[in-house]
């Protein structure tokens, strides 16, 4: 397990800093460097899966049009997510991104009650309650709601709840969903390069390689997380999960020197306080239900 430990630390702490990688693209469009991470991860992921001869999985699955549209609908949403969290990241709000991956797994626990009839605990309720107040002061606090924040939670508790039930392990379903993405992206991406307002080596050496490199920092963190999720149990995931967007928040206050004066830092803190009672209750009840925590069976495609 500590093996497990250790690699979804790292898994963690490298989406914790994809700040730091989007902002060398500063001068890049988001929609472009979305483009290139869809295209790029694309073929990353169908080199990997030469390199294993992993292909047996393939025919059967696009034999089923079901899963087809599945995960279809689960890549509009990862690409609407991680354009949101891009464009949030480059045009200086990643403070607010941070925020909205705070708030997701409050998200994905009312999605469990709207969509698919679960019950909140007590301990749940309170803390979606005190997460809708933080985030209703924040509301007031910016003069309107946190809306970079809203997106990046909302779109991913939608994609998450659509691939619930999917059948693909995370590289699998990380091939079908970029390949689902892969011809709107290329041929943005090859009108862009006709008309000569592509970045793809007009924009220099490093440009490029940043942008052809998305897809390899897109997957490594994803395979990464996979290896954890089969090794670590659930309630040490859910705690690993803030990692990535306190390390986000740090950058963009620390580094980055992004505005967070003390009002706006009373709503985080009610969202802290939330996301502690909710980490708290979600592991008392594994250790009290089961003597130990069920085991992690999934892998989410983070930012």
């Amino acid at each position: 397990m500590k093996k497990g430990i250790l690699v979804g630390i790292g898994a963690y702490v490298l989406w914790g800093l994809f700040p730091l990688y989007w902002k060398l693209l500063l001068d890049v469009p988001a929609l472009e460097i979305l483009a290139h991470r869809m295209v790029w991860s694309l073929l990353f992921v169908v080199a990997l899966l030469a390199w294993r001869r992993d292909w047996a999985w393939a025919r059967p699955t696009l034999g089923n049009r079901r899963l087809v549209v599945t995960y279809t609908l689960a890549a509009l949403l990862l690409s609407a997510n991680w354009g949101i969290y891009i464009w949030g990241v480059n045009s200086g709000h990643i403070v607010e991104t941070s925020l909205g991956y705070f708030i997701n797994p409050l998200v994905n626990v009312s999605f469990g009650v709207l969509f698919l009839g679960e019950r909140l605990r007590r301990g749940q309720a309170v803390a979606v309650a005190l997460a809708a107040i933080g985030v209703i002061y924040l509301a007031v606090q910016y003069g309107q709601p946190p809306w970079i924040a809203l997106a990046l939670a909302f779109s991913f508790g939608l994609y998450a709840l659509i691939k619930k039930k999917a059948s693909l392990n995370a590289l699998h379903g990380l091939s079908l969903e970029t390949l689902a993405m892969f011809l709107p992206a290329l041929a943005y991406l090859l009108v862009r390069e006709t008309a000569g307002t592509g970045a793809f080596v007009h924009a220099g050496l490093s440009t490029t390689l940043l942008l052809a490199l998305g897809g390899v920092v897109t997957a490594i963190p994803l395979l990464m997380f996979g290896i954890a999720a089969r090794r670590v149990p659930l309630s040490m995931i859910g705690f690993m999960q803030y990692i990535a967007p306190t390390l986000q928040f740090l950058i963009g206050v620390l580094i980055f020197r992004e505005p967070f004066p003390p009002a706006r830092l009373v709503g985080f803190a009610i969202i802290w306080l939330a996301l502690l009672i909710y980490s708290g209750e979600s592991l008392w009840q594994a250790q009290h239900n089961n003597g130990r925590p069920k085991e992690a069976v999934g892998a989410p495609d983070s930012a």
